[in-house]
């Protein structure tokens, strides 16, 4: 049984940091509308923080496999929502319970679809796994949470969630340039199995 190298521990818990730190972030400004230049139905201050969460998953399964990168998958869920609910949420507003609920949803289905289509498309040409599987979790994504969120409330949550998705979209174009950067730097020589002791 494989256990992870003290740099890769680093790595690991660093990764876990940062998405349940980015989690954490969106959550809190995706209730939040741009209300310049007329984006206040469209577009919120979420969707370029919650990008990074795609980044982050793509360099653990670059990293580590995919079976390390659920593991930060699910560390980031627990936390970020965890967080989420301590400081953001505020539970005598329905919209809030719904905003935390729809977040840990989408993110967990989204961030596990990631997963397994960023394995499928790791051999291809290096820019595939990362634009390809961030693309179609960042759909999933958005229409789990502006749909359980919203829906049925005075905020048009389609458009919303239609201008949320085309920044999503240019996000994981432009995530690209720092996958590129450091997915050298983080390529590991071991590969770790599913069952793989943190110590």
């Amino acid at each position: 049984m494989s256990k992870l190298k003290s740099v890769d521990l680093r790595i690991f818990l660093i990764l876990a940091s940062f998405m349940a730190l980015f989690v954490t972030a969106s959550n809190f400004l995706v209730q939040f509308p741009i209300k310049y230049f007329g984006l206040n139905d469209i577009l919120t201050y979420g969707a370029f923080t919650y990008p990074m969460t795609f980044l982050i998953t793509d360099l653990s399964n670059r990293k580590f496999g995919k079976y390390i990168a659920r593991k930060i998958v699910y560390l980031g869920f627990f936390l970020g929502i965890s967080f989420t609910l301590f400081f953001s949420t505020n539970f005598s507003d329905l919209i809030s319970i719904r905003v935390a609920i729809g977040s840990g949803t989408a993110f967990l289905f989204s961030q596990l679809l990631d997963v397994q289509i960023f394995d499928k498309l790791r051999n291809r040409i290096w820019f595939a796994a990362p634009f390809v599987s961030s693309l179609i979790g960042s759909l999933l994504d958005t229409f789990l949470f502006f749909f359980i969120a919203f829906y049925g409330t005075t905020l048009n949550w389609f458009t919303l969630g239609l201008g949320d998705f085309f920044v999503k979209l240019s996000m994981a174009l432009l995530m690209l340039i720092p996958f590129r950067m450091l997915m050298f730097k983080l390529r590991s020589n071991q590969e770790y199995p599913k069952k793989t002791l943190f110590a």
